[in-house]
């Protein structure tokens, strides 16, 4: 590796876990068994691990696909979509899987990797499941679950030394007292298998996988679109806590903007990373309890958290069969604004509005005195429902007056959308475009819909139908899921218009089983499509997306 090469991996971690066989493994296995046997309802049907959203196999780069259409010069590069993807039946944890699509010279390649994290490389020692999944926390199961993957570790049957699973570094000795288990360790344990990867960002030449119960992991980009897990990124050993999924990078500094949220206090920590991947020093972000903060925002100024009602109960899981995470409508939604190069919470300026949850930001920019944010706005979320239950998720626009401490919102579209997103040379400045997804009530993508924030909303709609503020919708059309469509600009920058550029997703026919790429014109939302990619291999339905275009060239240095 040259020196540059050499610098710029600074602060990666291989993951080499130690795992154990044995007579001690082979008890454990029983156990866990005979409480499986006893405590599961296996008649429960699998809902995220079938039809559409069932596991695949790695597949290397498949070459010289069809494409119908064309594909703009701008797409020159590789679209990237990650999603939980196990390899081993239940009792299994989500592994984090890419899909891929590399474009160069207008010909496409499509491939899938898994990231390689330390519980992939220990299940795979094993050659079966060893870690809990998400699904399994819920009521006493869960608890006795997360007792078996204590016992695991505490016999070091696993090692948990890079994470629990994926990436979250915790040692066992946190989790007893005087060879005592405690409810409060248990319900630490509980938090960090929360997570799963969900989203992808690049920044300092490195491509980052990302959880909120994690630290990143550095993704390299081979040439020929192929994707190599280099390691953990632990900044110099400066990050110590859980890193989110939802980072914001200034594009005028090359900056990058994160946090992290916990269990214990303190429960979230603000961090700000420097265009040459230097993490300053944590500043830790005060609030009564522990909350999920999955997402938040940056202006050009400040910061803005969220302190949300959904707080992390775990003995409400232990006493029936519902999910750790407990909303409570009775409390206000919280909104935290602070000076983004704050040395400490101090100079935090919190507003107050009714109650709801936010998942996902789209941008947040500042006017005069006051700061914009706009956010799909959950209400009253209950995610022991998911997935069945009419949520109501809804585009707002939220103002806060940094002079007079007044906040109030205004509601930009009807039910349901999400995964908003914008150009994102305008992050953290005023911009007048959002793309987001209409979704179905369990959540599918539907279509894609362009919101004009200098237009005003239709009044007395019930449905999401263009006119007003909605410029226009892409639908996908009768049993053709989608996910999170990337904007990709026809110029990069901030000069060019705002909306000249493309929008590009994975879609998935249900009737005929086929996936495919497709890309639309954001200016126009035409309903017919610029190029279609279709797939060799199905792609499951997924979480967050991003388009890596010429940084590709930069990573070859790593």
């Amino acid at each position: 590796m040259n020196q540059i090469g050499a610098m710029e991996n600074r602060g990666v971690v291989v993951v080499k876990p130690k795992p154990n066989k044995g007579l001690t493994s082979i008890v454990v296995d029983w156990m866990e068994k005979f409480i499986v046997k006893l405590m599961y309802d296996s008649s429960q049907p699998h809902h995220w691990l079938s039809h559409n959203f069932a596991p695949v196999h790695e597949t290397p780069p498949s070459k010289h696909l069809p494409v119908i259409g064309r594909l703009p010069e701008c797409l020159n590069g590789e679209f990237v979509r990650v999603g939980p993807n196990s390899k081993f039946p239940p009792v299994a944890g989500y592994h984090c899987m890419i899909h891929g699509l590399r474009i160069k010279d207008g010909k496409p390649s499509y491939l899938s990797r898994y990231v390689r994290t330390s519980r992939l490389t220990q299940e795979e020692f094993f050659g079966g499941a060893k870690f809990i999944k998400v699904g399994d926390l819920k009521g006493p199961l869960g608890f006795s679950m997360i007792l078996i993957e204590m016992i695991r570790s505490k016999l070091k049957v696993i090692d948990l030394s890079y994470g629990n699973g994926t990436g979250r570094l915790v040692n066992s000795h946190h989790f007893s007292y005087h060879g005592f288990l405690c409810f409060h360790c248990l319900a630490l344990k509980l938090f960090y298998f929360l997570q799963g990867n969900t989203a992808l960002i690049y920044h300092h030449g490195k491509l980052l996988a990302l959880s909120e119960g994690d630290k990143p992991y550095v993704i390299k980009v081979l040439e020929d679109g192929d994707l190599q897990t280099l390691g953990l990124m632990d900044y110099d050993k400066r990050l110590s806590h859980s890193f989110t999924a939802h980072p914001k990078i200034d594009p005028v500094t090359g900056e990058m903007f994160a946090f992290g949220y916990s269990r214990t206090p303190p429960y979230v920590t603000y961090r700000v990373i420097s265009k040459d991947g230097v993490m300053n020093d944590p500043v830790q972000i005060t609030v009564p309890e522990s909350i999920m903060m999955h997402d938040f925002a940056i202006t050009q100024n400040y910061a803005i958290f969220m302190d949300l009602p959904l707080y992390f109960r775990p003995k409400e899981m232990v006493k029936g069969e519902k999910f750790s995470y407990v909303f409570d409508a009775t409390k206000k939604a919280r909104f935290g604004i602070l000076p983004r190069y704050a040395k400490n919470e101090l100079q935090i300026k919190w507003f107050e509005l009714p109650t709801c949850f936010i998942f996902h930001t789209a941008n947040a920019w500042e006017e005069g005195n006051e700061v914009i944010l706009i956010a799909c706005r959950l209400q009253n979320p209950n995610l022991d429902m998911v997935p069945s239950y009419n949520f109501i998720n809804e585009l707002y626009e939220m103002r806060f007056n940094m002079e007079t401490g007044i906040a109030s919102q205004k509601k930009l579209s009807e039910s349901a959308v999400d995964f908003p997103k914008v150009n994102q040379f305008y992050t953290g400045r005023k911009q007048r475009y959002v793309y987001a997804t209409k979704l179905d009530n369990i959540g599918k993508v539907t279509a894609i819909v362009k919101f004009d924030l200098h237009a005003e909303p239709k009044t007395r709609k019930t449905k999401i139908k263009t006119g007003g503020n909605i410029q226009g919708i892409y639908e996908l059309g009768l049993g053709i899921f989608g996910s999170e469509a990337i904007f990709v600009p026809n110029q990069p920058g901030p000069d060019s218009e705002e909306d000249d550029g493309y929008l590009i997703f994975f879609t998935h026919d249900e009737s005929k089983r086929k996936s495919s790429v497709t890309i639309i014109d954001a200016k126009t939302m035409s309903p017919n499509p610029v190029a279609i990619v279709p797939l060799p291999y199905r792609v499951p339905y997924g979480f967050h997306a991003f388009f890596v275009t010429e940084q590709i060239q930069e990573q070859s240095r790593l």
